[in-house]
């Protein structure tokens, strides 16, 4: 594995290639290779190997990519090969729809409790059974659920206060789906989704301000398909 850095687009794309190779073991598929991967994904080959060689050789001469190894070999560098115990800060309409959303649980992610400040709330469960607690018992709940990452659903006014209590509790890695930009602190990651800034790339493309003809069928599933 090289020692450098690797980049964030990089580890971005691992996840797209981990969704392809899921689909391609989910079908019976045993062998591929980064063109086959790049012709039926709509991927870049090139890119493939690149991004693959950063973290070692997994093609066998002759054969390609073992599909299930390689899948194995992603899972294990991303670090899902672990249980990771998320928290929900925020039991609104947002809050609670991703405290029910199955993809986390299937890939290694595990909703196990949401806070709010409402106390109409507290003591309720989301329809899974995700139990609502107390903000100000924060640090005791993440001490006592295990808690290693947690979601911001609040509104933006509360975005940076609920990050900061998350930070002086420990939680070093943060999902911000509050519309505000946050404050990072040294060895925090955060990575934050703004739900309308991606309407209104949308909103751009539909304004005829997009005129580029090659472009117009383009598909931009997630930003890891970026080159760095």
């Amino acid at each position: 594995m090289r020692t450098e850095k690797i980049s964030e687009f990089t580890t971005q794309r691992l996840s797209t290639y981990l969704r392809c190779l899921e689909s391609l073991d989910e079908s019976g598929v045993e062998t591929t290779s980064s063109i086959m991967l790049a012709k039926q994904f709509d991927l870049n080959s090139a890119q493939i190997r690149k991004d693959l060689a950063c973290f070692g050789q997994f093609g066998v001469r002759g054969v390609g990519y073992v599909v299930r190894d390689l899948k194995r070999h992603i899972v294990e560098i991303l670090g899902i090969n672990v249980v990771h115990k998320v928290g929900i800060i925020g039991g609104g309409n947002l809050g609670m729809a991703l405290a029910e959303y199955a993809g986390f649980r299937k890939n290694g992610f595990l909703v196990v409790a949401i806070l709010d400040s409402a106390a109409a709330k507290i003591g309720l469960a989301s329809r899974s059974g995700v139990p609502i607690l107390g903000m100000n018992a924060l640090d005791e709940v993440i001490r006592s659920k295990g808690i290693t990452m947690a979601i911001i659903a609040v509104p933006a006014e509360a975005g940076q206060s609920v990050c900061d209590l998350l930070v002086a509790a420990g939680i070093r890695a943060i999902l911000n789906f509050a519309p505000v930009r946050l404050a990072s602190r040294p060895g925090t990651k955060i990575m934050s989704i703004d739900l309308s800034v991606s309407l209104e790339s949308l909103s751009y493309f539909l304004s005829g301000q997009h005129s580029n003809p090659l472009q117009s069928g383009e598909n931009f599933p997630a930003a890891s398909l970026a080159s760095d």
